[in-house]
């Protein structure tokens, strides 16, 4: 994906060549004082970061790692597979019609959640959100970046969620897109194969093509960071919705005992087991209150 810079055309490497000597030694330096901002991006990531203000989960600011891809031509690419994927499920009749009752019960949750996405990301206000319903056995669903959520039948149907538990794996998704896990997952790949010289030899182009090509973006694994950080976000973005954060006990027993002996990639992506309902049930006292607060507004409304 990237290419080692060389000198521009018609510079001379020659360094008894006195203007090309000064012309590479402001190149050098420009080259470093790039280099030694993405070191320090990179820094910042690593550094604890103080929790979002107000009442919910503790999580941090999002990885600075992010910011060497830019989101709007990740976003753009996002949506172009994203309509790919759609198109071929609809050819094959696996599109679930907008009328259905079972697309609108997800609508339904959808439009209670995306309304609390800002807070993680305000781009996500600007964001043009899609959802939509795909029919297959599989047990899987994605948000992709921009706001482009799929989810497959079978993931409702197998594992009979109830509406609470649908609302917290549409949180879990909603926050890999809006704490821009894809996004940083690229960056990293382009660190490790690269290395920081090489971001700061072509850094103008070479993240564009990075965000651009978006080679893998539904298939993009995460770390057990992200998902992990997705848990607690998309707990807080469905207590916040007026979803009972419990059900993100219930939904990760469900998905335990579905995940035996069968190797769905959904659950080959997103760590299950004790550690994770542990890490769910100690956070449920953090968001209960803004659940509790969400449920009152919609008895009143």
């Amino acid at each position: 994906m990237f290419k080692e810079a060389g000198p521009p055309a018609g510079e001379s490497t020659n360094k008894n060549d006195g203007g090309s000597m000064v012309s590479g030694r402001t190149a050098h330096a420009r080259r470093n004082a790039i280099a030694a901002s993405v070191a320090a991006l990179a820094l910042a990531s690593c550094a604890a970061s103080p929790g979002l203000p107000g009442q919910g989960v503790n999580v941090g600011e999002a990885s600075q790692l992010r910011k060497i891809v830019p989101a709007e031509q990740l976003e753009q690419s996002s949506a172009t597979q994203y309509t790919g994927l759609v198109q071929q499920a609809a050819a094959k009749g696996q599109v679930v019609a907008a009328g259905d009752a079972q697309f609108l019960r997800l609508q339904k949750i959808s439009q209670r959640i995306i309304p609390q996405a800002a807070r993680f990301n305000p781009r996500a206000s600007s964001w043009q959100w899609q959802v939509t319903l795909i029919r297959s056995n599989e047990i899987n669903a994605f948000c992709m970046p921009g706001g482009k959520i799929a989810f497959y039948t079978g993931l409702i149907d197998q594992l009979k969620l109830t509406d609470n538990e649908i609302a917290i794996v549409m949180g879990h998704e909603m926050a890999h897109a809006l704490r821009e896990h894809g996004r940083e997952q690229i960056a990293k790949q382009g660190l490790t194969n690269i290395g920081t010289q090489a971001i700061a030899a072509i850094a103008g182009e070479t993240a564009g093509s990075v965000a651009q090509s978006g080679a893998g973006l539904l298939t993009l694994k995460f770390s057990r960071d992200d998902e992990t950080d997705a848990d607690l976000v998309g707990l807080e973005l469905a207590a916040r919705a007026g979803f009972d954060p419990h059900a993100g006990v219930s939904l990760w027993k469900k998905m335990t005992a579905a995940s035996k002996g069968a190797p769905y990639e959904w659950f080959s992506t997103h760590p299950s087991g004790e550690t994770r309902i542990a890490t769910i049930e100690k956070n449920i006292a953090a968001v209960l209150p803004l659940y509790k607060d969400a449920s009152k507004a919609a008895k009143k409304g």
